[in-house]
């Protein structure tokens, strides 16, 4: 046999080819119930609504007849000449970029704070009562947004608790001032409502990313002389970098509609449309002016700024140094 095999020449043998996998009974209905079923919801429900959305924004369907008439990127061209969905847009974009970035940055200093941040002897640990403080960020989450952004509507009444709460402590100035009435402050008032809404959420996210890291990687950083900035910026935050990716993904989406906040906290777009969103414009668009044809391109413009902003935060993470290590080698 090894006689054999050393008179063989290099490269005489085939390569091994790999075997096929029979179809048995298990195999093809594992294959239908998990891969064809869900691939099939998939573009039933999410693939064809969408290719049916671009059709009509390439219509003057009004969207209460049968009837309706091709008429190219007219919708578009309207769109983009359209100062109020420009403005739209803007908001929308301003909201991408800010609430993320003030919830993420909450949620993370209040989940180091409740996981590592306690003393600095011992065993590594919370703030004293961490737990109480966890359990009491995640109530605004439980909320319904709507119930949210009814309720803040109340407090930020000019004749509401916020401005009286500011007159008993000596602001009189803000005594009957329309947080939501003000374009100065109507698209501030309503970011922070968004972020108080969300941040307890992504903070329970983030808790448990941390509670992942080895202690005695903190341990070894103590021993170091790391101060909690150090450690955060040098440990927590690189190694829980795909949660603050993720985390920070779906605040933007969320942020790139906003229709219900919006919707509840200013319904009519706020002073001057400084709160207007593109998903409002959408609405009124569509049920307002029965143009489902030009509120279909509005949807599909909203579809593609989503999408161009996940791209983005996908790009700058692996620029930044969120390529998987295993990748790099």
């Amino acid at each position: 046999m090894d006689t054999a095999l050393a008179n063989t020449k290099p490269g005489s043998r085939k390569a091994a080819r790999p075997r096929k996998r029979k179809l048995t009974f298990d195999y093809v209905t594992f294959m239908v119930v998990f891969l064809g079923l869900p691939l099939a919801i998939f573009l039933i429900f999410v693939i064809w609504p969408f290719l049916q959305a671009v059709f009509y924004s390439l219509t003057d369907w009004s969207g209460f007849t049968p009837e309706m008439q091709v008429i190219g990127i007219e919708n578009y061209i309207r769109l983009f000449n359209d100062d109020i969905f420009m403005t739209a847009l803007g908001n929308n974009v301003l909201l991408a970029i800010v609430v993320p970035l003030i919830t993420i940055v909450l949620a993370l200093t209040l989940a180091t704070m409740v996981t590592v941040g306690g003393p600095s002897h011992g065993p590594i640990r919370g703030l004293r009562n961490s737990s109480f403080y966890r359990v009491v960020s995640f109530f605004p989450y439980v909320i319904p947004a709507i119930v949210t952004g009814i309720l803040w509507g109340q407090i930020y009444n000019p004749a509401g608790l916020l401005n009286g709460l500011l007159g008993l402590i000596g602001l009189d100035m803000f005594e009957s001032f329309p947080w939501l009435g003000n374009e100065r402050t109507a698209m501030g008032a309503t970011i922070f409502v968004i972020v108080w809404g969300f941040v307890g959420f992504y903070m329970v996210l983030f808790v448990a990313a941390i509670k992942g890291v080895p202690a005695e990687t903190y341990e070894a950083a103590r021993i170091d002389g790391a101060g909690r900035a150090r450690t955060a910026f040098s440990i927590t935050i690189p190694l829980i970098r795909d949660n603050i990716q993720t985390a920070y993904i779906y605040l933007g989406i969320m942020a790139l509609d906003a229709f219900v906040y919006m919707q509840a906290l200013n319904p009519g777009g706020g002073p001057n449309n400084s709160t207007l969103v593109m998903s409002q414009q959408l609405f009124r668009t569509a049920f307002g002016k029965g143009e489902f044809g030009q509120a279909s391109a509005m949807g599909v413009v909203l579809a593609i700024v989503t999408l161009i902003f996940a791209a983005l935060v996908f790009t700058v993470n692996r620029i930044t140094g969120g390529k998987d290590e295993k990748g790099r080698a």
